[in-house]
């Protein structure tokens, strides 16, 4: 059997990624409101980004993060690198859960300081994703942004927090 025909199939596996990152991204856009005033009367650092290159960066990320997993997943299966994929899957699992925790934690409880920590933990597993992903080859290079972006995300929760001490 050659390399191409082990492990289960492209699609399979692209179905079950996205199905957890389509949700995360459902979860996270419900949680979050831009339009919500006690939003519009923070104060904002100057490197904020303007409103619309939110949804512009993370359906990309979301497509990055689908595709990529998804590949890294199957390469991993293919290579018979069972349990490295199941490591990789939990530790994706966690990742969006994180990810979509994030707008809880700062548009619903609107704790600017436990929004900048659940960002940072957000960056520390987008990073460790990328690490994991990038074991199977440069495929996973896009990983790599998704975890600069929320490093940069961490950044901004940060600022948002010092700027707005009392929140």
């Amino acid at each position: 059997m050659n390399r191409s025909t082990r492990g289960p199939a492209w699609g399979l596996t692209l179905a079950k990624v996205g199905a957890g990152v389509a949700t995360c991204a459902v979860v996270g856009s419900l949680l979050t409101a831009p339009d919500d005033p006690w939003y519009e009367k923070l104060r904002k650092p100057a490197f904020q980004p303007p409103r619309w290159a939110f949804p512009v960066a993370w359906t990309s990320l979301y497509a990055i993060i689908a595709v990529t997993s998804t590949a890294v997943i199957h390469d991993l299966e293919t290579q018979r690198r069972d349990a490295e994929a199941s490591d990789y899957g939990r530790a994706l699992a966690v990742n969006l859960t994180l990810n979509a925790a994030w707008s809880g934690l700062f548009f619903r409880a609107r704790n600017l300081p436990l929004a900048t920590a659940g960002a940072a933990l957000l960056a520390a597993s987008s990073t460790d994703l990328a690490r994991r992903g990038l074991k199977t080859g440069p495929k996973a290079a896009g990983l790599v942004a998704y975890a600069g972006w929320c490093a940069y995300a961490t950044a901004l929760a940060a600022s948002l927090a010092r700027l707005n001490p009392g929140g």
